[in-house]
């Protein structure tokens, strides 16, 4: 076996023929920049992209509610027989009408304005007020039209009428007084006690003595000042509240949210005071009739 020997130039340059130690250098060197950095890669890098996993857009999601609501409709239009598309829910923001009707001027008339909007005139509109908003009915002139059943509230403010029923008496919107419809009146006989049958001369001691016992506590009790005071305020807060929820009713179907093709154009303008300036009315004869009857406190229930 020969041993290679180490020879230096004189002029001092490396050997052609390399070091052991250097080709192992080089040779470590070469394979780094060869091989793939991990970073780019590595499936378990953290700037690695997931290639596994579908992503959804957010286009993919508007599409599939798209389809549900659209699922949704349709369901409600065969449930409903046609007549709803939102499952009886009808807002004023899904109305093609009250969209266009924000873009017109919002009207403000008096009560004597009003008067020209009662369907006399084809050339105008049918308004119809309630309680100081105005309302464009003319989608059915031949309800609101004159010689319509429902004429006489067209060009005018009839709030109390919507309430009391009295259509030709209460054509105003003064509606003073008009909670003493929802207050209960005393029965006709408001004696203190409930009268005794008439006792039988040949009924037994005994039981002439159960039977005036039982009567006597069917008293009716006699109520304090300061009681029949706190019955008076309940039940007035529960007459006003039904007065609020019959105008409420009536707003609703004039707004259109019942689905009547109707909707709100503006206000009537009023002067300061004007509500004191009109006498005070009375109720009318149907809303008196239509009053409740307050029930007997017989001891046994419970005092209001």
């Amino acid at each position: 076996m020969s041993v290679r020997q180490r020879t230096v130039p004189i002029n001092g340059n490396r050997p052609s023929t390399p070091d052991p130690l250097t080709e192992t250098l080089l040779a470590q060197t070469s394979s780094s920049t060869t091989t793939p950095s991990k970073s780019s890669t590595d499936p378990g890098h953290k700037n690695a992209p997931d290639t596994n996993l579908s992503s959804l857009s957010v286009l993919d999601v508007l599409r599939i509610i798209g389809g549900l609501l659209l699922l949704s409709s349709g369901m409600s239009y065969l449930v409903n027989n046609g007549e709803s598309m939102t499952w009886g829910y009808n807002p004023w923001w899904t109305r093609a009408r009250e969209w266009r009707g924000l873009m017109k001027p919002t009207v403000s008339l008096t009560d004597a304005e009003l008067l020209a909007y009662d369907g006399s005139d084809p050339a105008k509109p049918i308004y119809l007020a309630l309680n100081g908003t105005i309302y464009d009915v003319s989608a059915n002139r031949a309800t609101y039209a004159p010689g319509g059943s429902y004429s006489f509230f067209s060009g005018r403010d009839a709030a109390r009428a919507f309430l009391t029923g009295c259509f030709k008496e209460d054509a105003t919107p003064d509606l003073r007084g008009v909670e003493e419809m929802y207050m209960p009146i005393d029965p006709p006989d408001e004696s203190t006690e409930i009268p005794e049958p008439p006792a039988d001369a040949n009924e037994d001691p005994i039981v002439a003595a159960h039977r005036a016992a039982r009567a006597h506590d069917k008293r009716r009790p006699t109520l304090s000042k300061a009681e029949l005071k706190n019955r008076h305020a309940q039940e007035l807060r529960v007459a006003r509240k039904k007065v609020r929820e019959g105008l409420e009713h009536w707003h609703m179907l004039f707004r259109g949210d019942k689905g009547k093709p109707y909707f709100k154009v503006g206000e009537v303008k009023r002067e300061k005071g004007w509500l004191e300036k009109l006498p005070k009315r009375e109720l009318c004869e149907q809303a008196k009739k239509g009053r409740p009857v307050r029930k007997v406190n017989t001891g046994n229930e419970k005092k209001i």
